[in-house]
């Protein structure tokens, strides 16, 4: 039976096509840059030019130890990736183990760093990214990847420091890049009170669902901005349920009413008292 006359057959065959595609561009990007795969590079210069030699000069000796080593060879890269696919299974069973826990350090380490930062006085602009992909804006600022951290936000916006201009980008725990450049609103009715950081965070929320933390350099007040609002000077308890609704939840309708109630309930003057333990 021809492979084309059957559509089962062939939707198997695009399929594994498919995955298996998937599964080695994932590997190589996996492996860039890292040890293994340099020690990998190597072997393979190594191997190609015995290869080369011996069919050249016609070693059998060197050649038949070749064939036996290459039966090995699947073995060989195990342990030659041993630290990266210990690594990468780890990451794989945080994700599924760990990730509620995860997005609850980073939003303790925004509430800690935006703490610190108001008390200072040290504006800062920091972009957690939510679903939308915020490529664009990483691949045009400082690179890096670091674990996200409040004395590393705050050493990044310490007026000092080379890379406070700008933004923070963080995807997931990752600080992923620094010195951002955001687009600003082209919104006609903002305040004139509003800075280049308020604007700048209103211009990457009209155009992504990223969540933007932002301290003022002028009054040390913080404020949060999501899909093209803002919702300004948050008390810290506030600024934490906030921050929690907006990046552990998905359903955009009880995100809107959630954030109306924590807004209501940070004007109310007993607020902070009674929402300490």
């Amino acid at each position: 039976m021809s492979l084309f006359n059957s559509p089962w057959l062939l939707f198997k065959m695009v399929i594994e096509i498919a995955i298996l595609a998937v599964v080695i561009y994932e590997i190589l990007y996996y492996l860039r840059n890292t040890r293994g795969s340099l020690v990998l590079s190597g072997f393979f210069i190594l191997w190609m030019s015995l290869k080369l030699l011996t069919d050249y000069l016609d070693l059998q000796v060197i050649s038949y130890i070749m064939m036996i080593f290459g039966n090995s060879l699947l073995l060989v890269l195990f342990i030659i990736f041993q630290p990266e696919i210990r690594r990468a299974l780890a990451q794989v069973g945080s994700y599924f183990v760990k990730r509620g826990a995860m997005r609850q350090e980073v939003i303790d380490e925004l509430v800690t760093a935006s703490r610190n930062l108001s008390e200072r006085k040290y504006g800062a602009l920091i972009v957690v990214e939510r679903k939308m992909k915020l490529q664009n804006i990483i691949e045009d600022s400082v690179r890096l990847d670091i674990k996200v951290n409040a004395l590393v936000l705050e050493s990044i916006f310490f007026p000092n420091s080379p890379l406070h201009d700008g933004a923070v980008v963080i995807r997931k725990d990752r600080i992923l890049a620094a010195r951002a450049i955001l687009p600003l609103t082209r919104a006609k009715h903002i305040s004139d009170c509003m800075g280049t950081r308020h604007r700048a965070a209103l211009g990457i929320t009209e155009e992504s669902d990223a969540v933007v933390l932002v301290v003022s350099e002028e009054t040390g007040s913080v404020s949060i901005a999501c899909r093209g609002e803002f919702h300004r000077d948050l008390e810290e308890k506030a600024r934490e349920r906030l921050l929690d609704r907006l990046i552990n939840d998905n359903d955009e309708s009880e995100i809107s009413e959630a954030v109306q109630i924590i807004e209501d309930e940070s004007q109310h003057p007993d607020f902070e008292k009674e929402s300490r333990p």
